[in-house]
């Protein structure tokens, strides 16, 4: 798709040696962009350039964080009999620390979708509960549940919430303590590598191979890009999944080093992009570090920032594309601090661009029925109006078209159910709320340059394929 989301078809300009996007392609684009400019691709690791089984890995972060919060935080062990349901919630939800909520909001921060723990907040008491409340991120009232890393601290959450409030004969701190404690158990596990531990040695339970990636890369170096990987993960865990998931499909290289221009571990992501840390280098064979004062030439090394790196390369920012999975660490903040271009890798996508599909005839339903709705509402409103202007009223007729605009809207309200069964059951649509936009979606399309559902999608296109926007329509303009 375009910058402004709508398709547009395979068209090799010849003159220009570039290629548009096809219809079927999983590539969708926000802002312009030439790949033939780009010199250097940048690769995060995790969930982008190394793919995981999601479910399981969120399972087992959901079994280390019960297990520490039991045994540093006090927690009773009943919560050890709490089940990870990874459908239990979503990307770009929001934690409401203070009322123990999970809240999905539109691109306004409007709140469209509440949870009270697991139990879904009727309309009437999320209005009576927030009025018009527009959710601030800044707030510390509020947590970003903005990865997939945060799938299981959001259920185990709201799992909790739960407990706290059934068993109160057991004690529990109150919500924002909860939210709290909860973070810190997951980021101890990554942190202390109790996650990683597990990961190394049940590599097959947690990790997937993608022999197209690899390939994907060797065809891009051939024509001429530089691909680097940019990971907040250490080198020994940098090294032992790129040992596994790339080393055994590599043909024109000898191993991930001589694929990678340079990698940088432990970055310290969004810090890289806004910060001054020096780079440190790091030898490939024993992994011990020393200081690194000079101009960066491919290697392998640990923090830096972004402006060095940029610099060191005699490059212009947009010259750099980078792709993440990570809609604040990899995207929102380089996109405000540095001019790199950026892509990010949305897996949810892969599913809801099927669901889509097949929503169409149920959504091209709905619209015929609110096409019929609307003149009956207009007569409606212009008799209530006529009420007052002259102190005349038509009951029979307002009766009877009441009764019109009840039934359509019953008949909505069923094909909305059916539309909803196609997506996660709890929130619905990962990028809409309604009608409207989600707050994910927003920063997606305001931050991303392209997105998709993982990094095959822009590899099996044209090193050369160049991403172009028609104009996109304004409400007005749509009169």
């Amino acid at each position: 798709m375009n910058e402004e989301g709508t398709s547009r078809p395979l068209l090799k300009l010849s003159t220009l040696e570039m290629e548009t996007l096809t219809m079927k392609s999983n590539v969708f684009v926000n802002r312009t962009l030439n790949l033939k400019r780009i010199k250097y691709i940048g690769l995060d690791m995790d969930h982008t350039l190394i793919r995981y089984h999601s479910g399981a890995f969120e399972q087992l972060s959901h079994t280390v964080m019960k297990e520490k919060l039991i045994q540093k935080k006090g927690y009773p062990d009943i919560i050890k009999s709490l089940h990870f349901n990874f459908n239990q919630a979503i990307r770009g939800l929001v934690i409401d620390r203070k009322k123990g909520n999970l809240l999905k909001v539109n691109r306004h921060s409007a709140i469209r979708a509440s949870f009270h723990g697991t139990q879904a907040i009727d309309f009437k008491t999320q209005q009576k509960m927030y009025k018009s409340t527009y959710i601030d991120l800044s707030d510390n009232d509020y947590m970003a549940v903005d990865t997939t890393f945060s799938i299981s601290l959001a259920v185990l959450f709201a799992q909790l919430v739960d407990l706290k409030e059934s068993r109160t004969d057991l004690r529990f701190p109150d919500f924002a303590m909860i939210a709290d404690d909860v973070l810190d158990a997951l980021d101890e596990g990554h942190r202390d590598g109790t996650i990683k531990n597990i990961v190394r040695d049940n590599l097959k339970t947690y990790i997937l191979k993608d022999e197209a990636v690899v390939q994907g890369l060797e065809t891009y170096k051939k024509h001429g890009k530089k691909i680097f990987i940019l990971t907040n993960s250490d080198f020994y865990y940098s090294k032992l999944l790129l040992d596994y998931a790339i080393n055994p499909f590599l043909k024109d290289h000898q191993n991930w080093q001589d694929l990678f221009e340079l990698v940088v571990t432990f970055a310290q992501k969004p810090k890289f992009f806004y910060g001054d840390h020096r780079f440190l280098k790091i030898d490939p064979e024993t992994g011990l570090m020393s200081n690194f004062d000079f101009k960066l030439i491919p290697g392998i090394y640990q923090g830096g920032n972004a402006a060095k790196f940029t610099s060191d390369l005699n490059l212009q920012g947009d010259e750099i594309l980078y792709v993440g999975d990570h809609i604040y660490g990899d995207i929102l903040r380089l996109k405000k601090d540095c001019n790199w271009r950026t892509a990010m890798v949305i897996e949810e996508l892969a599913q809801e661009t099927i669901s889509d599909e097949k929503a169409g005839p149920l959504n091209h339903e709905i619209e015929q029925l609110m096409e019929k709705k609307e003149p009956f509402e207009n007569e409606l409103t212009q008799i209530m109006t006529q009420k007052i202007d002259r102190g005349a009223l038509d009951e029979s007729r307002t009766n009877e078209l009441q009764k019109i605009i009840t039934d359509i809207d019953g008949q909505i309200s069923q094909l909305i159910k059916k539309q909803q069964l196609l997506y996660n059951l709890h929130w619905g649509q990962l990028m809409r709320s309604g009608n409207e936009e989600s707050y994910f979606a927003y920063q997606v399309e305001r931050y991303a340059c392209v997105y998709m559902p993982k990094l095959q999608n822009l590899l099996e296109l044209s090193p050369r394929t160049y991403f172009r926007a028609p104009r996109r329509l304004l409400p007005h303009e749509m009169v």
